[in-house]
């Protein structure tokens, strides 16, 4: 396995770390405003991801997306992940599942969000269904033409923004698991509640009822029974995505705690002279290094043909609970280091120190991940898990 860039995706990285170099000029902004960016600002941001070849980074360059490799993607959105309130929502990474979708659903969903017309939301957690999203009670019944969807979703992420859902339900009396698109705007379809989170993200997490909400068959997503397989692929997709932006969090963390060590001086000498200091400096080096090396490699096999899905899922899982946690240690370091000023909400170590722990829970807990992995080893070994599979 060759690790060296290739120059086009040293340029790719290039450009996504400029372009998150200018999401960065509205940090404070978002912050203040309690995660919100005006409608006309998102939208100019929208338009300079597109010029920078960094929007829809996960779709076909035929249909109007990037067209990116996984490793490719992984390469952007470390470079998103150093964003702090969430701006990385802006450069719009549509739900991959998406791409399954038949010519006329590509039409109606898809295509317009690729232009930046529309937005969509993935609606899977329930007030009881969490981590286990099989679990969940949203039902489908037919009816003339179609189905009445009726439930309730909760953790709806950029719901608030979404002009569609793609809505989990199970259908029929054998509660088959599938994905339907949902009108935001369709009668019975209603966003309950806003709720306000630790982190100041720029776009929010709603919750919406659906009761007797017509949803047309042509708008079931990938047929009748499919849904839990679809939710399972789009899950380990974004939990690698996950594992990349929180190295890339955890870099910038580290890169703004060693300046401010070196500059910052206590009992005449600067911080970073003191070995309880370095000592912190150089665990997060170390909890860095490893898991961007694990997350490019886990996208690298994915992108080889032929590599098996269900470990892959398992390895996914191994990327975004060992990148997540360390993140998540390397932000409370860096804090520590800063000190006083590290509490303070225009430093964006105490902004990474309240995001990066919800990358803990969503997409699946570490708890969830866990079983996962275990799981994957007691099926097939060790092996599968520790070794390369190209």
């Amino acid at each position: 396995m060759d690790m060296r860039y290739t120059p086009e995706q040293a340029d790719l990285k290039r450009r996504a770390a400029a372009y998150a170099q200018l999401l960065m000029r509205y940090e404070d902004q978002s912050e203040q405003a309690g995660g919100p960016l005006p409608a006309q600002l998102v939208a100019e941001l929208t338009r300079a991801a597109m010029d920078a070849g960094v929007y829809a980074i996960n779709m076909p360059a035929e249909w109007g997306g990037a067209g990116l490799s996984l490793l490719d993607q992984v390469i952007v959105e470390e470079e998103f992940g150093k964003v702090t309130n969430c701006l990385w929502d802006i450069p719009w990474r549509p739900a991959n599942v998406l791409a399954y979708g038949d010519e006329r659903q590509r039409e109606k969903y898809l295509l317009p969000v690729l232009r930046g017309e529309k937005f969509d939301a993935f609606a899977v957690t329930e007030p009881g269904a969490g981590s286990d999203p099989s679990s969940g009670t949203s039902t489908a019944t037919r009816t003339d033409g179609g189905w009445l969807l009726n439930g309730e979703k909760w953790f709806v992420t950029c719901g608030d923004v979404a002009d569609f859902l793609l809505v989990q339900a199970d259908a029929g009396p054998e509660r088959l698991p599938t994905l339907f698109f949902v009108d935001k705007a369709a009668p019975g379809v209603e966003m309950t509640r806003l709720p306000r989170f630790m982190h100041s993200a720029v776009n929010g997490h709603p919750e919406f009822t659906f009761t007797d909400v017509f949803v047309a068959d042509e708008d079931v997503l990938g047929g009748v029974g499919n849904g839990y397989e679809l939710t399972k692929e789009w899950f380990t997709d974004e939990r690698l995505m996950i594992a990349a932006r929180t190295v890339g969090a955890a870099e910038r963390a580290l890169r703004l705690a060693r300046d401010w060590a070196v500059e910052r001086e206590q009992f005449g000498a600067p911080i970073a002279s003191y070995q309880l200091v370095q000592g912190m400096l150089a665990d997060c080096a170390v909890d860095i290094a490893v898991n961007r090396a694990y997350t490019h490699q886990v996208a690298w096999e994915a992108d080889q043909p032929g590599t098996d899905r269900k470990t892959l899922h398992a390895k996914a899982s191994t990327a975004k609970l060992a990148a997540s946690e360390a993140a998540g240690r390397v932000a409370d370091r860096c804090l520590q280091i800063f000190g006083g000023r590290g509490y303070d909400r225009t430093y964006p170590v105490e902004r990474m120190y309240r995001e990066l722990r919800v990358d803990r829970i969503w997409e699946g807990t570490s708890e969830i991940q866990r079983l996962i992995i275990a799981n994957e080893l007691i099926k097939r070994g060790t092996r599968a898990l520790a070794l390369p599979t190209h």
